[in-house]
This record gives structure tokens, C-alpha cells and sequence, in this order.
């Protein structure tokens, strides 16, 4: 994949997991909208500006945004979860922790 649309797509995820519109995205973030909808189609390159106030407003890393694996749809990370655990179903140790993991989250 080119990197103008694999940074587009990054940014795309992000403004529906903020759950707004291209219109609503571009004015947190302090851009047209069709500059946000070049930008998410990868017609073009966000600046660092652009970046920046992207980060500023989702409240995330420049790190997490480069590996942004989080941001794909919940079932595809359902399904990761599904594989990971059954790789090491038979390793009991490993089973506890991620138990532990996961009961300590429901619990707050």
C-alpha cells in the first residue's frame, strides 16, 4: 500500500472512532474538509501541523498513531485475541495472566 493512503486510512480510523463527520473532524483539527478529504483518500500528505493537532485532539502518540493496529474494527481484534489465546491454550501460565488482565479490566 502507498503511504499517502495508509496514512490516510490512519486518519479516516481515527475520526470514526471519534465518531465524527469529515466536516466535524476538519474543524477540531483545524482544516478544510476536502483538505481531510484528500488526506483520508491519500491524495495527498498531511503536514506535520496537521498531524500534530490530529494527536493533540485524539489524545494519542505519535507512536500509537504510526503502529495504530488498535484502530481496526473491534471484531478483526476479537479475532487476534481469539488466535493469540488459542496459540497458548496450553501454557497455563501465560492463560492466568491474560485472566488476570482481563478480570482486573471488567472489574473497574
Amino acid at each position: 500500500m502507498d503511504i499517502k493512503k495508509e496514512i490516510g486510512l490512519k486518519i479516516k480510523r481515527l475520526r470514526k472512532k471519534e465518531n465524527l463527520s469529515q466536516e466535524q473532524f476538519a474543524e477540531k483539527i483545524n482544516i478544510a474538509t476536502r483538505t481531510l478529504a484528500g488526506l483520508e483518500i491519500g491524495e495527498s500528505f498531511a503536514s506535520v501541523q496537521t498531524i500534530e493537532n490530529i494527536l493533540k485532539y485524539c489524545n494519542i502518540t505519535f507512536e500509537d498513531f504510526i503502529i495504530s493496529s488498535h484502530l481496526r474494527p473491534t471484531t478483526e481484534l476479537l479475532d487476534d485475541i481469539y488466535k493469540y489465546l488459542d496459540n497458548i491454550k496450553d501454557n497455563r501460565e501465560k492463560v492466568e495472566t491474560i485472566y488476570k488482565v482481563i478480570m482486573s479490566l471488567s472489574n473497574e
